[in-house]
């Protein structure tokens, strides 16, 4: 697909229809950040052709780099290029609201919900996120790894991932794997930018930016000068959102440091709010909409949920809108071009490393797991059975192999 015609389509795009396409994923994206970019990429760039392989790989390169969830950052910068502002608002809606909902009502009821999920049934939707990731590995491998120095690059990004797992050694390996491909790819090996068309002027990026910063400094010193429990809690979710690199499990820490020890939050309900945002589907960051749902102070319930939850994703918002105008012209200089062919590499390899660990290693324990993950492997790239479909057939085949071994 040509830029042109991606920018046609782009101005043709309605924000409801981003809103349901991100809604369906939104229902059926279970196994955590990494799975979710396996999900968007045969979503977004196999199925609906809405950006190219390189495009989608050079956003999730950027989007790791930037602090908070980095899928959901893909998410909001896939729907800014599709219909604008609704359409990055109406992205994260669509791939947020389910579990953030799941999880209030949760936090409303826990005494009738604490066994509502079946162990086995929990097992088989992380045994599909190992059929995602090894489909998303496999897809970029063959696009991006097309040479030695490629595949070379994404071998040993995946050995220092596994050495180094955590947030600081992904951006490590993409910084090396980019300073790699500045030095072994040259311009003239015909690299070429393709356009992801981005609806936002640089002034509003710079202003973004700006805001970003500003909230992040004059919050704590807001609430000096007019205390508020509202205030509060904004500021704590902000930070969290704003100084955390990985998201997800990396946010934990924060999370629990600014809720528990105040006496926002019992730790026993922190702990089980936090079980069960592991097995709905979406981004872990809504458990922030847990825990503004279960605050023990005033506001609770769902407007807490609603401040908590605005509150965490409110820098993804601002960073990706601000450095998406900058980092779209960048990626068009012929350096730029053959530093990204190195961390197309170590994108692969970063995927290829969280396929072991964690998804292989929280999922794969008995030859029945194997064999259920192989399966969804078949479905997925050879029947081509609908993502959605085989999320919930490998849930209930999880479920009814725990009942038989």
């Amino acid at each position: 697909m040509s830029a042109e015609s991606d920018i046609r389509v782009v101005t043709t795009d309605s924000a409801w229809s981003v809103f349901l396409v991100f809604l369906q994923l939104g229902l059926t994206s279970f196994g955590g950040p990494i799975a979710h970019l396996g999900y968007f990429r045969e979503e977004f760039v196999a199925r609906r052709q809405w950006l190219s392989e390189r495009s989608y790989v050079d956003l999730v390169a950027l989007c790791q780099f930037l602090p908070g969830p980095a899928s959901s950052q893909v998410g909001i910068g896939l729907g800014l290029s599709r219909a604008g502002f609704s359409g990055a608002v109406a992205a994260w809606a669509g791939f947020t609201l389910p579990s953030a909902i799941i999880l209030v009502l949760f936090a409303q009821g826990m005494s009738t919900w604490g066994s509502a999920f079946p162990n086995g049934l929990l097992h088989g939707l992380k045994i599909v996120a190992v059929a995602v990731v090894a489909q998303a590995v496999w897809g970029m491998a063959r696009n991006l790894c097309t040479d030695v120095p490629r595949v070379t690059i994404a071998a040993f990004s995946a050995c220092a991932a596994l050495l180094w797992p955590n947030a600081w050694g992904q951006i490590g390996v993409i910084v090396c794997a980019a300073v790699i491909g500045l030095m072994l790819f040259k311009p003239t090996q015909g690299l070429v930018a393709e356009s992801l068309p981005i609806l936002v002027s640089r002034k509003v990026g710079v202003m973004s930016l700006v805001l970003f910063f500003s909230l992040l400094v004059g919050l704590p010193l807001l609430i000096q000068v007019w205390p508020s429990q509202a205030l509060a809690m904004v500021n704590a979710f902000y930070r969290a959102g704003s100084l955390v690199f990985g998201g997800g499990h990396v946010v934990l820490p924060l999370l629990q440091a600014a809720t528990v020890p105040s006496g926002w939050v019992a730790n026993d309900t922190f702990l089980a709010g936090y079980g069960l945002a592991q097995a709905v589907p979406g981004p872990l960051s809504t458990f922030a909409a847990f825990l503004g749902a279960s605050m023990n102070v005033q506001p609770s319930g769902w407007l807490g949920a609603s401040i908590c939850l605005i509150a965490i994703f409110a820098p993804s918002f601002l960073l990706v809108i601000g450095v998406l105008p900058f980092w779209e012209q960048l990626r068009h200089s012929s350096r730029t071009q053959a530093a990204l062919a190195g961390v197309n590499g170590g994108v692969v390899g970063l995927l290829l490393a969280a396929l072991y660990n964690p998804i292989w290693t929280s999922a794969i324990f008995k030859p029945q797991d194997f064999g259920l993950a192989l399966m969804a492997v078949v479905a997925l790239m050879f029947w081509k059975t609908p993502p959605w479909l085989v999320v919930l057939g490998s849930g209930l085949l999880g479920w009814g192999l725990s009942k038989v071994f």
